[in-house]
């Protein structure tokens, strides 16, 4: 049943007792889809990787009352953890403070990655279905996701991005179709963008954005001249137009900026910060570059951005950041 050769990909030892007495809610309330069409029962496949199913082959329904999903949240009940990537999840990191289980219920839509940008830290080619047989079986399997969205009475939230941009993503842009098509009362949606197309996509998705809960934009730089750079084929003049029309506009949900932080943009950490009152944001999140197989020397980002104390850095606007969302609460 449980695919040993992953979890060794991913260091995890399968017989360990973490004896954690907290339940986390994860593997009981969420399902992520990825491009390959696999569903993982948590937020990250690289948290929790064993496949509960696939879509390609599956309905939803097959795959949520699975043995592999039951089995999985066995290993959360009896406090062992077992299965569970400790050295990678940001749940388990916090010392077992977790989240319970929460009324809604959240799908994590993976399954297309991509992209009218093409960034150094993310991918080393341009991505972008078009056509073909690869978007007829992703349209199909968001049909699969429609049709069991459907059936539900209980509230659902609908997290798309991080694997390229939804809104320039065709296959995305058919669920979120759907979605005004449908208009579900019982759904919201947060979405990870690189911010190119909000206000183009705001016209055209009125219904989904006002039943948007958060709206995270990928920030690389606070100039045009390090922006670039990080972010091939963007245009940070751009950027700052569709920032302009998310403070104008009278949105229901909040803007989250995010950046990678590497050897060339650590020092913009604190101008980018400054973005959420320029321009009536709410929250900005700081993480380190990571190696995502696209031939960056990440030992040298990571040795040059420490010598230069971004922890020291980090720590300090995490103070503003906390001071800040203490005014807004």
């Amino acid at each position: 049943m449980i695919n040993k050769r992953l979890f060794e990909h991913y260091k995890i030892d399968t017989n360990k007792n973490l004896h954690i007495q907290n339940r986390c809610g994860r593997p009981f309330d969420t399902v992520l889809i990825d491009s390959l069409g696999s569903c993982y029962a948590c937020e990250c496949t690289a948290w929790l990787p064993q496949s509960i199913g696939n879509i390609q082959v599956q309905p939803m329904e097959e795959i949520l009352s699975s043995a592999k999903r039951k089995h999985l949240q066995q290993s959360i009940d009896d406090h062992s953890y077992r299965y569970c990537n400790q050295a990678q999840c940001s749940y388990l990191q916090k010392l077992g403070i977790l989240e319970s289980e929460r009324q809604e219920f959240t799908i994590r839509l993976a399954i297309d990655n991509s992209c009218n940008l093409q960034c150094p830290s993310c991918r080393t080619d341009r991505i972008f279905v078009s056509r073909g047989v690869v978007l007829t079986r992703k349209k199909a399997w968001i049909d699969k996701v429609v049709e069991w969205i459907n059936k539900q009475t209980r509230p659902i939230r609908i997290v798309i991005g991080s694997d390229g941009d939804p809104f320039a993503s065709l296959v995305y842009r058919y669920f979120m179709t759907q979605a005004e098509n449908h208009q579900w009362n019982h759904v919201t949606y947060d979405f990870q963008t690189n911010g190119m197309l909000v206000s183009k996509m705001y016209q055209r998705y009125q219904w989904v954005f006002d039943r948007t809960e958060v709206l995270n934009i990928s920030v690389d730089g606070s100039t045009a001249e390090v922006y670039e750079k990080l972010r091939k084929g963007g245009s940070f003049e751009k950027l700052l137009e569709n920032f302009q029309f998310l403070q104008n506009v009278k949105r229901k949900f909040q803007v989250h900026l995010h950046m990678v932080v590497q050897k060339v943009n650590w020092h913009q950490m604190p101008a980018v910060f400054k973005m959420l009152d320029r321009y009536g944001f709410e929250r900005a999140y700081f993480n380190l570059i990571q190696d995502w197989g696209t031939n960056i020397n990440i030992n040298e980002q990571t040795e040059f951005v420490n010598q230069l104390k971004y922890n020291e850095i980090k720590a300090e606007l995490s103070k503003d950041i906390r001071a800040r969302l203490h005014q807004l609460s």
